[in-house]
């Protein structure tokens, strides 16, 4: 298979892989539901009623400080977020994300391969040519 055939079939990968990672995603975005957040009290500030989560309390996080350090807070942070990427609608804006830079790798990949070599085996410029 030459460079240039190649290049074309991973142009047309590229496609794919971005037409249906933003269709997708906007079927995940219109269709999912945000998941209840894990609230055990509500605050009233001015009239507005805000969730507290669990995590968010003084409690939970002198417990998970007590038992794991600083280290074990920072990670059920870390935990927590990377557990919300994949559920409700964040789930449509991570699919699309991980469609977009798959794809642009891959046209990058493709962009990035050298032109098939002359067959008359001539890889050399008509200016380099000594004698």
């Amino acid at each position: 298979m030459s460079n240039a055939e190649l290049k074309r079939r991973l142009h047309l990968v590229c496609l794919v892989i971005l037409v249906a990672g933003v269709c997708g995603a906007m079927l995940i975005y219109r269709f999912a539901t945000d998941v209840p957040d894990d609230s055990v009290g509500y605050v009233v500030v001015n009239g507005t009623v805000y969730p507290v989560a669990a995590s968010d309390s003084k409690n939970y996080q002198r417990e998970v400080e007590r038992f794991g350090g600083k280290a074990a807070l920072v990670f059920d942070e870390f935990d927590r977020w990377f557990a919300q990427l994949w559920s409700g609608k964040a789930l449509a804006r991570t699919v699309a994300w991980i469609s977009i830079l798959l794809s642009l790798g891959i046209y990058l990949f493709a962009m990035s391969l050298q032109p098939d070599a002359r067959p008359d085996g001539g890889d050399r410029c008509e200016g380099d040519k000594s004698g």
